[in-house]
This record gives structure tokens, sequence and C-alpha cells, in this order.
């Protein structure tokens, strides 16, 4: 039976710390020498793209970038009968969707491996390259606390799923009406060896952390809701006071793309103490290490 990666829960604590291990290793084989891998995008990428397709040809495979509207999920045709027919094709089928209702129901029908590129719910290989960079810079993250300032969505949901699962503490730090539910911190604090806490007061929520991420206020879809989130997220600006209250040596992570002057000043985010290049190259190799353990390579 094929692994499927809807989220990061789809992993334990030991089969991430295997995906970050494969995702630095030079030598891994060639697993999908020979195959295709379909990477379906209804919401354009530049990272997400190149990464996923880079990281598909280093393992020997062979990518088909096809955009949302060349299959029209329930639209052209039933997810369920796109999915079938590709998995005939392929041995990967990936896919950038508004809905996480169509990578699940992608998962539910399809006998090869099917891996959520970013969903309304989730950001699984986002949360990965995010992991991965922060071992590499600042070492394990085992009882570290690592914040996130901003919206609690897609992004913090996965970031946070994957620091307590590798026993890392996570602080958010988000307004009221775009934070985390009782029962969602709940959930995460059931999740591994890390705990969640979250705060409406942004300075104090960063106090100690090694790390400090955000995202762009207004993702893709929520154009309309911009100058009422401008507002609401007024002080939740990573400025160099922000930053200023971590912990000395505090990296600065966004997942791109980045608005200067909105959720992060020019300062930070072109400043030495900003990790965001990094974390965006280290999206092919995340991609890379995931495909690998999901191919069964160990």
């Amino acid at each position: 039976m094929s692994r499927h990666l809807l989220d990061i829960t789809d992993l334990t604590a030991d089969d991430l710390a295997l995906v970050l291990d494969l995702a630095q290793r030079a030598d891994l084989p060639p697993v999908l020498q020979g195959q295709g891998a379909a990477l379906i995008f209804e919401k354009p990428s530049n990272r997400t793209r190149h990464s996923m397709e880079m990281a598909v040809v280093q393992l020997g495979g062979h990518p088909v970038y096809t955009r949302g509207e060349e299959v029209g999920f329930d639209v052209r045709e039933p997810v369920e009968d796109i999915t079938r027919v590709m998995a005939g094709y392929h041995s990967v089928l990936a896919a950038r969707v508004f809905s996480h209702g169509v990578v699940q129901r992608m998962a539910a029908v399809s006998p090869v491996t099917v891996v959520n590129m970013l969903s309304d719910h989730a950001h699984p290989l986002q949360a990965l390259a995010d992991v991965l960079t922060m071992q590499q810079v600042h070492g394990p993250l085992a009882r570290q606390l690592v914040a996130y300032v901003g919206d609690y969505n897609n992004v913090s949901r996965s970031l946070a799923e994957a620091c307590v699962l590798l026993g890392a503490d996570v602080s958010l730090a988000c307004p009221v009406g775009y934070d985390a539910s009782e029962a969602e911190l709940e959930r995460l604090n059931l999740l591994g060896a890390g705990q969640v806490r979250q705060s409406h007061r942004p300075h104090d929520a960063v106090v100690g952390a090694i790390a400090v991420h955000t995202d762009t206020w207004t993702s893709m879809g929520q154009e309309t809701e911009k100058a009422e989130r401008v507002k609401i997220f007024e002080g939740y600006q990573v400025d160099d006071s922000m930053m200023a209250a971590a912990a000395p040596g505090a990296g600065f992570y966004h997942c791109l793309p980045a608005y200067r002057g909105y959720e992060v000043s020019a300062d930070v985010i072109d400043g030495a103490r900003s990790h965001v290049v990094a974390q965006a190259h280290n999206r092919m190799h995340a991609a890379r290490g995931v495909l690998a353990f999901l191919k069964g390579v160990r």
C-alpha cells in the first residue's frame, strides 16, 4: 500500500527525523527512475514548482507540470476519475490546491503516492523545509522555543506540528479571531514532546525564541480582505525591536513571498538574522527527502 503525505501528522516523530536525515543525504538511490510524477497546480507557485520538479529529477523521475484548468477538478472531471487515470501514468501524484478535501479525496482512491504541495489546511512541504533549516542553523530543536507571529493558517499549523514532533516548544502570537482555537491547541499539545502556547502580545510571545517565523497577512485568495487585515495585524510586524526580544542569535524565517513593510520590516528580512533564502532552497532538499521516504528509502 502506498504512503501519502497530506499533513505533517501523516509522519511519526521517528518518520520525521528520518525524512530530515534523507533530505541531507547525497547518496539517495534513484527510486523514481523511469517513473513519472504529476505535479498539479490549482494555485501557482515559484518555490513549489521548481523544488518539486528538481527533487523528482534528482531521484531519477520525470516531473509533469499540470495547471489546474488542464484537469479541472470537479469541473471537467471528478477528482476521483482524474486520480485513478493519472495513477496509471505516474508513481507520484502531487497537488497544490485550494481545498484540503481535494487531496484527501485523491488519497482515498489512489493506488500511488499522493503528496499535498499546499492546501487551505496544511503546507507540509514548507514545514519540512522550515525545521530542516532551523536544525542546520540552531542544531537539534528538542527543548528549544520556536515562535510564529501572524495568522494561524496552513503554514503555521504544519510548522507547529513538525516542531512538536521534534520536541520543540512553540509560541504562537495571533490576533483574536485569527488564532488557534482551544481545541486546536489541545490537539497540538497531544502530538509529541513539545508544547504549544498562544498569546495576543507578539513581543511577549517571542521572548526566548531561537527562531521567529511569520507569513503574509493576506494569502492567495484573500486579496479582498487586505485593507481589513492590515488594520487587524497592526503591531504584528516582525521588526528589529521584536527580534531584539527573542533569544540572542535568534533567526528570522518566512515561507515567502514576503511583503516588506507589512508582516516583516526590510531590515529584518534583508539582514544578517534572516535565513529565508536557505529556507527556500531547502524546499528542494526536503521534497527529495520525503519523496525518497515515501518510496521506501530507509
